[in-house]
């Protein structure tokens, strides 16, 4: 006949089969954690890759569509850049009307900075062409930009020393757009007040 269990035994029983239930329990739960985390590891590292290509095949001069709503703020980037090299100035600035999306704000001032850039180098083309009436009001919206990419990314230097660039095509003058209705369509253009010249150094 076998020994019966002691007390102490039997008491302790149910709480045995308690911790082991939760041991198993615990464990479950850590494959699943384990599972989900690779799971995530897994998608994490295919995004970083269709993103490199797709950013890849836009350097290489490809017309890759985008979804802005879905894509990376790096993929957005060099979108903007594409679109900017090709004089796409719509395209470009509907993507730079949907840019709130990207969380980044290096990126984002990296975003405003290629627009603001793209549109100086076209004010300064118009400036060589004495096409004054193009030129002023290009360089604005690139010094408009280069303040909110500096709000972003206040320690950026490049932006910095481009902004200084814009400021020396087209000087701000209080009152400016005042001014320029009140002139009579005939008067000759003040070329030194309000064009003091295109500086040199603009990347």
């Amino acid at each position: 006949m076998p020994p019966r269990p002691s007390l102490t035994s039997r008491l302790l029983a149910p709480v045995f089969a308690a911790i082991k239930k939760v041991r198993t329990i615990a464990l479950g739960a850590a494959l699943v954690a384990s599972v989900a985390g690779l799971a995530m590891l897994t998608w994490r590292i295919y995004e970083v890759r269709r993103d490199n290509a797709t950013i890849a095949a836009l350097a290489a001069g490809e017309d890759v569509p985008v979804d802005v709503r879905k894509a990376s703020g790096e993929v957005l980037v060099a979108r903007s850049h594409f679109l900017l090299k090709r004089d796409r100035w719509e395209e470009a600035q509907s993507l730079l009307d949907s840019s709130a999306v990207i969380s980044d704000p290096k990126l984002r001032a990296r975003l405003l900075y290629n627009h603001a850039n793209a549109r100086v180098q076209e004010a300064i083309a118009a400036v060589a062409r004495s096409n004054l009436d193009k030129a002023i009001p290009l360089t604005r919206l690139a010094k408009d930009e280069y303040r909110l990419a500096l709000r972003l990314d206040p320690t950026a230097w490049d932006i910095k020393y481009n902004y200084d660039v814009a400021m020396r095509i087209v000087r701000d003058f209080p009152g400016y757009e005042q001014e320029i209705d009140d002139v009579p369509p005939d008067a000759p253009k003040r070329l030194w007040t309000d064009l003091p010249g295109v500086p040199k150094g603009l990347p």
